[in-house]
């Protein structure tokens, strides 16, 4: 038996990296998987593999999360969770940062969010679950990604607001706050063929070791099983929260 079994989840971004582990898990776990993405070849394939529904879904379009529902509703007759996971990163000081640079990321990141909730949850099975992707800089600042840490901080309060009206239909809703994880976003050699990204994953651990308590980056297969707790009854009574994974990076510095 499966802790999903039964259960039809709609995980975003979920082609690659930290998505493409929460929907391996979540469907090892007996969930119906629908990966949603805007690459399509490597969604349909991952799909594929799972045996899960792959949909086109660009998450800054209305649009695509009503086709993205509907398939999923023809596929499984239901929805009964939602992992907002789709996210771009950007580095940029605030006062550098173009303008179509900041409405891309809050078009993603927080519009993207947005439209989840508001297209999934009318349309989701009491008793349902949304996990929204926030970051470690949802809790805190980093220079050089403001616009990223804005766009975190909004998923934080829309968690909470959607938390609380979505209450009486038992429909839980929660934040991941992860720090570094070594996907694309912070291991590019992940998308070079010609480079070596065990290698770069190591100097990245190498990187992290001064700054994160636990010494290493953080791995999307760590951030998955986050995302199955918190769509699984073992979250049972929690609701509106931020989880924070990051290896005690929030915690404060060492000087020892």
């Amino acid at each position: 038996m499966g802790k999903l079994d039964g259960r039809v989840v709609i995980v975003t971004g979920a082609a690659r990296g930290q998505g493409e582990q929460e929907a391996r898990l979540l469907r090892a776990e007996g969930a119906e998987v629908v990966v949603a993405d805007v690459l399509d070849d490597q969604g349909e394939e991952l799909a594929k593999e799972l045996g899960a529904r792959y949909v086109h879904l660009d998450v800054g379009q209305e649009q695509d999360w009503r086709d993205a529902v509907t398939a999923t509703r023809a596929a499984y007759g239901r929805v009964d969770g939602l992992v907002n996971n789709a996210g771009i990163l950007r580095f940029h000081s605030l006062v550098d940062t173009p303008l179509d640079e900041f409405m891309q990321v809050v078009r993603v990141n927080q519009v993207g969010c947005f439209l989840g909730i508001k297209t999934v949850a009318p349309e989701m099975a009491d008793g349902g679950t949304i996990v929204n992707t926030a970051s470690y800089t949802a809790m805190t600042g980093m220079a050089a990604v403001g616009t990223y840490a804005a766009t975190k901080h909004a998923v934080l309060g829309l968690t909470r607001v959607a938390a609380l009206e979505l209450a009486p239909r038992n429909i839980r809703v929660n934040a991941i706050c992860p720090g570094a994880i070594d996907t694309a976003m912070s291991n590019p050699a992940l998308l070079d063929p010609d480079a070596d990204p065990e290698e770069t994953s190591k100097a990245l651990d190498g990187l992290y070791r001064k700054l994160v308590p636990l010494g290493r980056i953080g791995r999307p297969e760590e951030v998955a099983r986050l995302a199955l707790f918190l769509t699984s009854d073992d979250s049972s009574y929690i609701t509106g929260q931020p989880f924070v994974i990051d290896g005690g990076w929030l915690a404060g510095v060492s000087v020892i």
